[in-house]
């Protein structure tokens, strides 16, 4: 008989004590930041901005103070975003509930948004003192800091951010459903943006390509470097493996998108490329590109060795290059703020006699032409991003479905690149570079943003493209795409906006609420309200001929006969409003289209009547062509209907029982005895 030894037990590992590692930790990061940052500064000339002789000195606690406390500010947005965003989107949940894990995440994040606010106001002080060049003792003051508030857009975005963190604070701290986290974590991806549409990009001279650009760069450090903290801060292993994996696809379409913002925002502020190493500035965009590639190389490392090593149950090896990985970060985070900081080889604010060049970032346009409608073009990264998105996400479903043999209609993949087409030619081409400067080129760009761009991309039905072609999560607990997209458009919002009468009032309502206030002129002077502005007419668009001729699931299942009132409705109000806006004795926006006064351009009422033409004629052929869809809808509904039941009397004569139409009938006859009876 043979002897079975007993086992040898395995001593027990202690646990690291990570309460004692994170703090060391964080200070090793700010440490590094830091002497990076005043490296940076003094490389790209931003450290004796103050110094000059004949320029007012805010003196060196304000010099100094104002990038490190940029720097505490955007560290803290950025832990806020990454834990919210983690506990949202990335941790499995229980049912309708956070789990426990999300919860802990919330709940710091609640305490860095709150120092996030704080950071934010102390913010806004330094700069009001740097603006005015006075020590910060001097330039605080109540009446001061409501004028920097209200006058200044640099103080008026600081002080949003700070409210905003302090509702994101409240939400991190009360929150237990899912889907209210995850409306608190947009709301922490929105703060973290407000600050980008001012400084340098805002004052750029194509600030069309650098505003969007830096608030993409923005978003997307946010989501890579503030999700790698998150992950960081994760004490249960159990669930480390998979929000890893997860983390990890969201973290390399961050570093795309980090790379292409940078490069773009990069472009216009150096103005060529020799900039790159004759100018300190350039020397500090070197310095963040390789910075980019040492943290491209970690994420390569992370798929290879840290994610399998975590699966095998391995979390060391993984929070070692995490560890690491932060570090950097932190040193591209001390550059960001340094260029922030530091002069441009292409000036912030040219001097220039032309008003459309100081106002808008471009040259005077010539007359226009049909010619030029087409060749002139304006390069907003915004809708250059939408278009290539919208395009590339559509034709990759289609793809995937025909990978799997299931076949897509044409004509709804025709109907969706056409609109996006048309989106571009009107954002993109001469029409939205005109837009700018003529009452009436805005109107033709609003008529065909808001009725024609909307019904193509209605009849490509997106909604029901995605379901198809989205695969479900595969953990129960976790949601995806598609599953985040099914809650969407069963959701209670999604109800109320699709009623035909909230539907209508936003499309029609806001259309009066624009023109017939002093709304249209405030936006048309910011681009974040000019692409707030055109973002509003595509999307209101959507939503009302979604509801009249939309084909996707989620909206409410309404009869024609009632679509087709609806549709005449918004016909008549469109012809009223063009009506109504040619009877204005008043210019609108008179101030706005007055400052632009090319010598091709006639009377400004001359311009506004034509607007009142275009709108009132232009709308009425989409709206006869929805009409006509409509229509047909209807037509074919009914034939559908009708071979339902032809099929359902079939079934009733072979199995010998009765059909609805029998039954109805059997009732009518019923119904005609009893009274023929009385």
């Amino acid at each position: 008989m043979s002897r079975t030894s007993a086992p040898v037990p395995t001593p027990a590992v202690p646990k690291t004590r990570r309460w004692r590692v994170l703090p060391v930790l964080a200070a090793i990061i700010s440490t590094i930041a830091v002497l990076v940052l005043v490296v940076a500064l003094r490389t790209g000339g931003g450290a004796g901005a103050g110094e000059l002789p004949g320029l007012p000195d805010p003196g060196s606690g304000t010099r100094w103070g104002l990038p490190v406390v940029r720097l505490l500010t955007d560290a803290l947005g950025t832990l806020t975003v990454g834990l919210a965003v983690t506990a949202a989107f990335l941790l499995p949940g229980d049912a309708k509930l956070i789990s426990a894990p999300a919860y802990r995440l919330l709940r710091r994040g609640a305490w860095a948004a709150l120092g996030w606010a704080a950071a934010s106001m102390a913010l806004l002080a330094l700069t009001l003192s740097d603006l005015l060049g006075v020590p910060l003792p001097a330039a605080v003051s109540a009446s001061g800091l409501v004028s920097f508030v209200t006058s200044v857009s640099t103080g008026r975005a600081y002080a949003i951010q700070a409210g905003l963190a302090v509702a994101v604070a409240v939400g991190c701290a009360r929150v237990l459903r899912r889907n209210a986290a995850a409306w608190t974590a947009l709301l922490a991806l929105v703060a973290v943006l407000v600050p980008a549409f001012t400084g340098h990009a805002a004052g750029a001279g194509n600030h069309q390509v650098a505003v969007t650009s830096l608030a993409m760069h923005v978003v997307a450090a946010a989501l890579w470097a503030g999700g790698l903290a998150a992950l960081l801060a994760l004490r249960n292993a159990d669930v480390l493996a998979g929000v890893a994996a997860r983390y990890s696809r969201l973290a390399l379409g961050c570093f795309a998108v980090v790379a292409f913002s940078g490069a773009a925002n990069a472009w216009v502020r150096l103005g060529s490329l020799d900039q790159l190493w004759r100018s300190g500035y350039g020397a500090l965009v070197l310095g963040k590109m390789v910075a980019l590639l040492v943290l491209g190389v970690f994420g390569a490392l992370h798929r290879r060795r840290a994610l399998p090593a975590l699966r095998a149950g391995h979390p060391a090896a993984f929070r070692r290059f995490a560890g690491a990985e932060v570090v950097v970060f932190a040193a591209t985070y001390g550059l960001a703020v340094a260029l922030s900081r530091s002069p441009t080889p292409v000036p912030s604010n040219p001097l220039s006699p032309d008003p459309t060049t100081d106002l808008l970032g471009f040259a005077m346009p010539p007359a226009p032409t049909m010619a030029r409608m087409i060749t002139e073009v304006v390069p907003d990264l915004f809708f250059i991003t939408v278009a290539t998105v919208a395009a590339g996400a559509y034709l990759a479903g289609v793809w995937r479905l025909h990978r799997r043999g299931v076949a897509w209609p044409a004509e709804r993949t025709a109907c969706w690149l056409a609109g996006v087409v048309v989106l571009a030619a009107a954002t993109l081409l001469g029409v939205g570079k005109y837009a700018y400067i003529l009452f009436s080129a805005h109107m033709a760009q609003h008529m065909v943003l808001s009725m024609v761009v909307p019904v193509l991309l209605v009849l490509g039905a997106p909604a029901t493209l995605a379901l198809r072609a989205l695969r479900p999560s595969p953990d129960p607990a976790v949601r995806g795409p598609r599953e985040w997209l099914l809650l969407a458009l069963n959701s209670r919002l999604t109800r109320v906006l699709t009623h035909p009468v909230v539907a209508l009032a936003l499309v029609v309502g806001s259309l009066y609420a624009l023109y017939f206030s002093r709304l249209f002129e405030f936006l048309m002077r910011t681009h974040l309200g000019h692409l707030a502005m055109l973002t509003h007419f595509v999307v209101t668009g959507y939503l009302f001929f979604w509801v009249v001729v939309g084909v996707d699931p989620g909206r409410r299942p309404l009869p024609h006969p009632v679509l087709v009132i609806v549709h005449f409705a918004s016909m008549s109000f469109h012809a009223f409003f063009g009506v109504t806006l040619m009877l204005t004795s008043g210019l609108l926006a008179a101030s706005w289209f007055g400052a632009l006064h090319p010598a091709w351009r006639g009377p400004l009422a001359a311009d506004q009547n034509l607007a009142a033409g275009i709108a009132w004629a232009f709308g009425e052929i989409p709206a006869a062509a929805v009409m006509v869809i409509l229509v047909r809808q209807w037509i074919t509904t009914d034939e559908r209907e009708q071979r339902r039941l032809d099929r359902a009397a079939d079934r009733a004569d072979a199995d010998g029982t009765e059909d609805e139409l029998a039954r109805y009938n059997a009732f009518l006859r019923a119904a005609n005895a009893r009274r023929e009876r009385r």
